[in-house]
C-alpha cells in the first residue's frame, strides 16, 4: 500500500463527501478509491468513515487522522516545492571542512568552480590537520584521508591516495636507487619531529613490515620536509598527493614502488541523520565528480 496515496485519497473523499466525488477530484476511478480505503483502515485497524446513504464523514478517530493527514501532505508539498525551487537555482551556505594541503590543492579549487557555477551559493572551506566533528561543529560536509571507524557518517568516495617514498635525482645519482626498502636503513632520511628513530611501514608478498630509519633533518611540518628533499638532502617518505607537483616537474622520484601500503581512500563524510537540502547533495556531486580531485 502506497501510504502516500491512500492518505490523499482519504482527505478527498472527507473533502468532497463521497466516494464517486473523491474518485474525480483526484483523477482515479471508484474502484481504486474503494479499494485504497479499505485497505487504509484494516492498515490502521480502525474505521475512518461513516457511511449513510447520502452522505460520508469521518469518525472521531477519522477526524483527528485527517488533520494528521494534512499536515503531513502538506509537508510533503512544501518540501516538493522548496527542492524545485533550489535544483532550478541553488542558494544558501554551506561549510565544508578538509586537510590543510590537500585543501589548498584540491578542494578549495573545487569549490571555487562550484561556486562560480552557482552564483547564489556561499561556500566556507575551513582548512584543519584534525579530524573535526561535523555536528557539533556545524559542518554540512569534510573530507577525510584514511580507512574511516565507524562512525554514524556516510562516505562517499573521491580518491586514492599512495604513502610514497622519493628523493631527488641528484641524490639518487650520487647514492644509487634503493631497491629495498632495508637499503634506508644506511642512508639519510628526512622525518618528522619525535623520536630519535623512524619506523616507515611497507607491503611485500601481502606482508607488512616495518623499516627503522634515520637521518640529520627532521621537521614538524610537510612542506620544508618535501622541500628538503628535493634539495637532495636525503630521502622521505609522503602522501603521493603531497609531492605530485615535485613529482611532475621533476625534482623528486619515487623509489620503492611495489613496496608501498596499500592505497588510502579520500572520502567525502556528511551525516546521515540529517536530511540533506538539494545544495548539499550538489556540492556533494560536484567534489565526487570532479576529475581534478580524482586524478
Amino acid at each position: 500500500m502506497d501510504k502516500l496515496k491512500a492518505m490523499s485519497t482519504f482527505v478527498a473523499i472527507a473533502e468532497e463527501g463521497s466516494l464517486t466525488a473523491a474518485a474525480k477530484a483526484i483523477g482515479s476511478s471508484l474502484p481504486v478509491v474503494v479499494r485504497r480505503l479499505a485497505a487504509l483502515e484494516a492498515h490502521l485497524g480502525v474505521r475512518l468513515l461513516n457511511r449513510t446513504t447520502r452522505r460520508i464523514s469521518p469518525t472521531e478517530e477519522g477526524r483527528r487522522y485527517l488533520a494528521q493527514c494534512r499536515q503531513v501532505l502538506a509537508a510533503v508539498a512544501e518540501s516538493e516545492q522548496a527542492l524545485a525551487h533550489e535544483a532550478g537555482e541553488p542558494s544558501g551556505h554551506l561549510t565544508i571542512t578538509a586537510p590543510v594541503l590537500y585543501g589548498q590543492m584540491y578542494i578549495a579549487p573545487a569549490v571555487t568552480a562550484f561556486v562560480q557555477r552557482y552564483r547564489e551559493m556561499r561556500v566556507s572551506l575551513l582548512l584543519l590537520d584534525r579530524v573535526a566533528d561535523l555536528l557539533e561543529e556545524g559542518f554540512d560536509l569534510g573530507v577525510r584521508i584514511g580507512i574511516l571507524e565507524n562512525s554514524s557518517l556516510v562516505a562517499r568516495p573521491l580518491a586514492t591516495v599512495r604513502r610514497v617514498v622519493v628523493a631527488s635525482p641528484g641524490w639518487l645519482r650520487r647514492h644509487g636507487i634503493p631497491r629495498h626498502p632495508r637499503q634506508l636503513r644506511d642512508v639519510n632520511c628526512v622525518r618528522f619531529l619525535g623520536s630519535p628513530l623512524s619506523w616507515w611501514t611497507f607491503h611485500e608478498r601481502a606482508r607488512r613490515f616495518t623499516v627503522p630509519v634515520a637521518g640529520n633533518l627532521e621537521f614538524n611540518h610537510v612542506a620544508p620536509a618535501i622541500h628538503a628533499c628535493a634539495a637532495g638532502a636525503g630521502v622521505g617518505a609522503f602522501m603521493s598527493y603531497q609531492v605530485a607537483p615535485f613529482v611532475a616537474r621533476g625534482e623528486l622520484r619515487i623509489v620503492l614502488e611495489r613496496f608501498e601500503p596499500p592505497p588510502q581512500p579520500v572520502n567525502v563524510v556528511y551525516p546521515h541523520a540529517r536530511l540533506l537540502p538539494a545544495r548539499t547533495r550538489l556540492l556533494i556531486d560536484w567534489l565526487t565528480n570532479s576529475t581534478d580531485i580524482r586524478s
